[in-house]
């Protein structure tokens, strides 16, 4: 079984060695012309960008509205291909926690539509999606419900989670761009980076602790070596 672990390992890295190897080949190869012709390319993917960006503020990207009935639920989703929808009711205060945050991320992923609705108003449309827990999101892609975050379960099951762990849950069904890793949540990799940080300054300074040591050692090794002995005598001298 390691065996073919390892195979498939080095078969693995064996192709993306070709395929990088392929690529430097070709940037190698290029003359005059293709670098004109690769700018030219990535300057009409820059306009067609930014035309795309202009497009999504004037269907109301960027901002955090309210639809006012379930009518507009569905022309929203035909409009825009990423829908992010709060579905909430007033006085609910774990809904307040959910606008907050979906007012920060509407305005970072402006690909997306982030609207509210208000259960009360939309007695068929909960229906229909089974909506029975609030606050509940449905996210939307091509017009078609992918996901749901039904309370804060997924969000930790608890009220103060971050930003970035509501952004990195609405990325799983790709109801937003994300540059991120999916597999696991913000919190736990930046635990983890903080671990590693953590293990190298502790090791950074057990070295500087060494090196000061043997810098002491040579600029004074009598008094030291006197200090050493008399820390030996105490240890001795102590009632076991």
């Amino acid at each position: 079984m390691e065996q073919l672990i390892t195979q498939k390992v080095v078969e693995l890295a064996t192709n993306v060695e070709r395929q990088l190897d392929s690529e430097i080949e070709k940037l190698d190869n290029l003359n005059i012309d293709d670098i004109d012709k690769l700018r030219e390319q990535r300057l009409k993917d820059m306009k067609k960008l930014q035309q795309q960006k202009q497009l999504w503020l004037t269907l109301g990207h960027g901002e955090y509205s309210e639809l006012s009935e379930e009518k507009e639920f569905f022309e929203t989703c035909k409009k825009s291909d990423k829908v992010v929808c709060h579905f909430y009711k007033n006085g609910t205060e774990r809904c307040k926690i959910v606008d907050m945050h979906l007012n920060i991320l509407c305005k970072k992923h402006i690909e997306t539509k982030f609207v509210k609705l208000d259960v009360e108003k939309c007695p068929f449309l909960t229906g229909r999606l089974k909506i029975k827990v609030i606050p509940t999101i449905a996210l939307v892609v091509d017009s078609k419900t992918k996901d749901y975050i039904i309370g804060f379960t997924d969000l930790g099951n608890c009220d103060d989670f971050s930003t970035e762990v509501l952004e990195w849950r609405i990325a799983q069904p790709g109801a937003i761009n994300y540059n991120g890793d999916l597999m696991y949540p913000p919190d736990v990799l930046k635990m983890q980076k903080q671990k590693q940080t953590s293990g190298k300054q502790k090791t950074i300074r057990s070295v500087l602790r060494s090196f000061q040591f043997l810098e002491d050692f040579w600029k004074y090794p009598h008094d030291l070596e006197g200090l050493t002995e008399n820390e030996n005598n105490n240890v001795e001298a102590q009632p076991s």
